[in-house]
């Protein structure tokens, strides 16, 4: 398949700018029920109503490296309060990170839905990976009853990681060694309608080595199961260097779109792209000056069908020096236009007022928000009432 890659500037108006309708409910807060810190949230909305709010827990301290487990928290009243903390995976003293839930809702297995939680371990800290010198795995973990039991980890890195099979990349013209390896970190999707009906969408990035990299080591990808777990396939890398953490969706006709943070340097821009075949291979890619990015975690999501096309929601720092102005977009035509946008917290006096988020679609009109606050001490929910 032929990629185009292209580089356009877009501006539209914005016809909505509005603040969070609800004040932030704190979920997780740093120093407490047995971390010093946590961080990387992800969130999703079970059939019943119930949320699940994921996070990374870290033991000792905020470093992205050393004794982290995933942990996890419910709500059953829309996010106004949450349930005490529970331990969903982790790697010994090591790290278990970038949890990725979604929920299998088309397996005849489990008529009742199955809850997919991927992660990545490591034993080593990113840098020393990036050098050959520790590995990342990937892992899953299922759950049958809503999050309240999970099995032990199923690990899928042979099927998803190049460490150990390299192959050359005809767009870069090197051989890929893949090194570090990061979940997408937020949710993942399952597609509901179409030619890949059923199948479950992890977006990743991955490095390769390159001598003074500066970023551009980085490289976006996912990895998809159209069999609910049993095998796996690897997505084509995006084409474009330095892209980073990524997060995705479904669109009509059997499209994907991805959208990642450009750690490349020069343009502090989202990068975009498209894919026909459900996210296996990329069409189209392009930096997207509609969405500016300081080099940050973005949240992407479809939260319904307009004309053919999907509604599709994003959030991220609507900045490009600092983390701050953290922003809901949301788009009628699959990402070409963004023409309503919502502040969801901003603070300039702080030095790092927000982060990392992820959303979920709630119900008619409103969109939960799950986000870093206040230089990482605590992760908070609220809820965005938009305009349709």
């Amino acid at each position: 398949m032929q990629v185009r890659t292209l580089f356009i500037t877009i501006f539209v108006s914005l016809s909505v700018c509005a603040t969070a309708q609800t004040p932030g409910v704190p979920v997780f807060t740093s120093g407490a029920e047995g971390y010093k810190s946590f961080r990387i949230p992800a969130i999703l909305r079970l059939p019943n109503g119930d949320l699940l709010a994921f996070a990374e827990g870290r033991v000792k301290g905020g470093n992205d490296y050393g004794n982290i487990d995933i942990v996890m928290k419910r709500s059953k009243d829309g996010g106004a309060s949450w349930s005490a903390l529970s331990v969903v995976a982790e790697n010994d003293t090591v790290q278990a990170g970038n949890p990725a839930p979604v929920l299998d809702m088309l397996d005849p297995a489990y008529p009742k839905g199955r809850l997919f939680l991927f992660y990545n371990t490591g034993d080593a800290p990113e840098r020393d990976i990036k050098e050959g010198k520790g590995t990342r795995q990937c892992c899953y973990k299922t759950s049958a009853d809503g999050g309240y039991t999970w099995t032990a980890p199923v690990n899928i890195s042979s099927q998803v990681h190049r460490l150990l099979r390299p192959q050359v990349n005809p767009e870069w013209n090197f051989k890929e060694d893949w090194r570090w390896y990061a979940n997408t970190p937020g949710h993942a999707f399952q597609t509901q309608e179409g030619q890949y009906r059923g199948r479950l969408y992890i977006a990743a990035n991955h490095t390769s080595p390159m001598p003074n990299a500066r970023g551009w080591d980085y490289a976006a990808h996912a990895y998809y199961t159209d069999d609910h777990g049993k095998t796996f396939q690897l997505a084509a890398t995006l084409p474009v260097p330095g892209t980073n953490e990524a997060t995705a969706a479904p669109l009509a006709a059997n499209r994907v779109m991805i959208n990642v943070r450009n750690q490349g340097g020069g343009r502090r821009t989202r990068v975009v792209g498209y894919s026909s075949d459900g996210g296996a291979h990329w069409d189209t890619t392009y930096f997207d000056a509609q969405l500016p990015d300081p080099a940050c975690e973005g949240s992407l999501l479809t939260i319904g069908k307009k004309k053919g096309k999907a509604v599709l929601a994003f959030s991220n720092e609507a900045a490009v020096t600092r983390r701050d102005s953290l922003t809901l977009r949301i788009s009628f035509d699959e990402g070409l236009s963004w023409p309503q946008q919502y502040l969801i917290d901003a603070n300039p006096s702080k030095k790092m007022n927000t982060a990392y988020s992820d959303i979920v679609w709630l119900k008619k009109n409103a969109i939960g928000v799950l986000y870093e606050k206040d230089n990482y001490n605590s992760i908070l929910f609220t809820v965005i009432k938009i305009k349709q």
